[in-house]
């Protein structure tokens, strides 16, 4: 029986997936995301600790919310570092017939055993993953995450691989992230994927600057103001958020 290290969790989320959405975030996270508005999940130090059965038994106190869209997501931090909890909870998930989504940003991926075994497992009861690209380009990647991103866009190319529907989400930061030429290349690449139902710009905000303050941590992007509604406009147009399926 895995044990999920839960970091917190949220009753009605509307922007972590379709519909209304019971909301877990587990804790742990390899990246160390310029803009993480939640420095306070990178540890993997236990937190909150429940069971696959327990977390079912609270988010289903909110199905009557769902409607037919909603469901549960479970996010991060990284959720993909539990995996062994995630494919024991989906698992008895989907056998209540509830919709399952991950927000992850990829960075464990791999293509080797035994990653790869328990990934495929996964996407059986997996009904839709949300896949954080950051950056395009792999140098400012690093940049910004302190990670290369050549296993998330491999990730990327595998999900399409098995038709996994897939939203893609881009946080736009300036002098980061806010680059034509990569939110042009970013936008070719996802051409290149047959399974994006739909591409998101989720535009940098400040509004977890006070988290880093609490932790001790110097924050990379002080001075830096959120991305102007122009820059906003210009992403959303060049990646097509309003043309997905």
């Amino acid at each position: 029986m895995a044990i999920a290290n839960v970091h917190s969790l949220e009753s009605f989320g509307s922007v972590d997936g379709p519909g209304v959405r019971y909301v877990i975030f587990l804790q742990g996270c390899r990246l160390r995301c310029q803009f993480c508005h939640n420095p306070d999940t990178w540890s993997t130090k236990t937190n909150q600790q429940f069971t696959a059965d327990e977390l079912l038994e609270k988010a289903m106190r909110y199905r009557l919310y769902w409607g037919e869209d909603g469901g549960i997501t479970v996010s991060g931090g990284e959720p993909l570092m539990q995996i062994d909890f995630l494919i024991e909870f989906f698992k008895k998930a989907k056998a209540e017939g509830i919709h399952t989504t991950i927000d992850t940003a990829g960075q464990p991926f791999a293509e080797e055993e035994p990653f790869i075994l328990k990934f495929n497992e996964l996407m059986k009861y997996t009904d839709l993953v949300m896949l954080d690209i950051k950056e395009i380009n792999d140098n400012r990647h690093k940049v910004i995450t302190g990670a290369s991103n050549e296993n998330i866009l491999k990730m990327a190319l595998y999900l399409d691989g098995i038709n996994k529907p897939v939203w893609i989400r881009h946080v736009l930061v300036p002098e980061r992230s806010d680059f034509d030429e990569d939110l042009k290349a970013l936008a070719e690449f996802i051409k290149t994927l047959g399974n994006v139902e739909k591409v998101e710009v989720l535009p940098y905000h400040t509004l977890g600057v006070h988290k880093w303050q609490e932790l001790g941590i110097d924050y990379p992007l002080e001075g830096i103001p959120s991305p102007s509604k122009e820059r906003i406009e210009n992403a959303n147009a060049i990646l097509q958020t309003a043309m997905q399926k």
